[in-house]
């Protein structure tokens, strides 16, 4: 098997127009990202762990972690083994009585077991070439996309609408008599 590449969480963001979040993982040693969809209370299940907030009760991911401790396994890490459909398929690894066993498991389920266990987070080479993504590197001042184009003629329409605007600018009393006042900053 091709070796796992390590990431760790990033940042949870936040889409204003739907109730999902985006967890964001960052390759280790490379400026490569891996973003992945997940629900409000998974999101809120990581960040919890992240800040390391104490709650009163257990949340269902700290029951699971408690339920590994409660028989003996220890949580080695978590994989990132699979995505097919845009689904992305997870695995949490532990270590029962000296032999490793996988857990089948959803992405953000084993982001917030590694969040809460403090072990690694591993994806599959594979998930890494097909969804990874790089940030855009600078484009130089030389290159055509870089030219700026003059903006093309308002429509009759446009310039009938905007014209409001210019009425209204013009008719404001701007002068530089401000500026001689004591509590107006200088210009």
């Amino acid at each position: 098997m091709s070796e796992m590449v390590e990431v760790i969480i990033d940042s949870i963001r936040v889409h204003l127009m739907a109730p999902q979040r985006v967890v964001v993982l960052k390759q280790v040693n490379a400026e490569r990202y891996l973003t992945i969809w997940v629900g409000p209370y998974e999101a809120e299940a990581i960040t919890v762990a992240l800040q390391e907030v104490e709650m009163a009760r257990p949340l269902t991911h700290d029951l699971l972690k408690n339920v590994f401790k409660a028989f003996n396994a220890r949580i080695l890490r978590v994989e990132i083994v699979k995505l097919q459909d845009d689904i992305y398929y997870g695995n949490i690894v532990a270590e029962v009585d000296g032999r490793e066993i996988h857990i089948d498991s959803r992405s953000s389920d084993a982001i917030a077991i590694a969040a809460r266990a403090h072990v690694p987070i591993l994806v599959h080479p594979s998930v890494m070439e097909s969804a990874g993504v790089e940030p855009d590197q600078e484009i130089p001042e030389s290159s055509s996309a870089a030219k700026k184009e003059p903006p093309p003629p308002l429509s009759e329409d446009a310039s009938d609408r905007l014209s409001v605007f210019k009425d209204f600018i013009d008719k404001l009393d701007i002068d530089d008599s401000d500026k001689d006042k004591p509590d107006s900053p200088k210009a």
